[in-house]
């Protein structure tokens, strides 16, 4: 009986990767973006990040502690909430306002429904959604590319998408868009970094492209059947940024294939619907929020047979 035959509970696969190995991944992921918004914006840019950064740790930090539960900063979620959340604010934003945002993130999107893993929605967009509704004339007021390097470093401008709504010419031609050189949000100018992000993140298995190509092509899909401009619509706004990085959260997104490819389409759907018909001009937040809210739903109904077992006759 010396060689007793150990039964533990599934599952049985193990891998190497660790919560803070894949935020690590994450947060490289997302170097590009940031530092595209450091050399389109400015310093401020800089300053936000780390403002969003500092507050979301210190959250983390002092809510573990008065909760008396083991603390969770090294794991580096809360880091990688911070630069995300700092990627959804504009330039101009106050620092104290992104500070704010930051403990709505991380005290009552993540740790008041149990902490990384148990919330139900992306802290960062929701964080976006609830300053967008506290602070909106703050949060949509832009500062156009490369302002600082001018005498008046304060100098405003109206989103590609802004314009769009408000029946005007566009001004910012595809390369514009593809490069940054637009007004928005730190992280959703500059296609290109937030492409070079996506690629690493999935050669480095950290996402499936799943969500992110269903996503954009459902998007893409019906800016052509409503007569719009579907590369403008790809490279514009936030799609990019929010299909690759919020819509693909482990936690808020459907586990199995059917289930990812029913959750993008339903994200893409949204935010077309907002865009062309909604009072905003950008519907990406609003859209992968409501279809993180569904995720049970459609876990449920997209759920894979256990091996073996026969379809239930109707």
């Amino acid at each position: 009986m010396e060689n007793k035959l150990i039964v533990s509970t599934s599952p049985h696969m193990r891998s190497g990767d660790t919560t803070q190995s894949i935020m690590l991944d994450v947060i490289i992921a997302l170097m590009p973006a940031a530092m595209a918004s450091i050399i389109i914006f400015g310093y401020r840019s800089f300053i936000l990040i780390m403002t969003c950064v500092l507050s979301c740790v210190l959250s983390e930090y002092v809510c573990r502690r008065v909760m008396k539960r083991d603390n969770t900063i090294s794991d580096l979620s809360s880091i990688v909430t911070g630069v995300l959340l700092a990627m959804n604010l504009p330039v101009s934003i106050s620092p104290l306002i992104a500070a704010f945002g930051g403990v709505i993130a991380i005290v009552v999107v993540k740790q008041m429904f149990g902490g990384i893993g148990q919330n139900f929605v992306n802290p960062a967009l929701t964080a976006r959604i609830i300053l967008m509704n506290s602070f909106p004339a703050k949060m949509t007021h832009w500062t156009a590319p490369f302002a600082y390097s001018s005498a008046a470093d304060a100098v405003t401008t109206a989103t590609p998408l802004g314009i769009l709504a408000e029946g005007g010419a566009q001004t910012a031609s595809y390369m514009d868009l593809f490069l940054g050189n637009c007004a928005g949000c730190l992280g959703e100018t500059s296609a290109l970094a937030i492409l070079l992000g996506g690629i690493y993140l999935v050669a480095r298995r950290v996402i499936s492209p799943t969500i992110p190509c269903v996503y954009l092509g459902t998007a893409v899909v019906l800016s052509f059947v409503m007569g719009r401009d579907p590369l403008f619509d790809l490279l514009s706004g936030g799609l990019m940024l929010g299909a690759v990085f919020m819509a693909t959260d482990y936690t808020t997104s459907p586990i199995h294939f059917k289930g990812r490819v029913v959750f993008a389409i339903g994200c893409g759907v949204l935010t077309m619907l907002i865009r062309q018909f909604g009072s905003l001009a950008e519907g990406v937040s609003y859209s992968i929020v409501i279809m993180n809210i569904l995720v049970p739903l459609i876990e449920r109904a997209t759920m894979p047979l256990a091996f073996g077992k026969e379809k239930k006759k109707k």
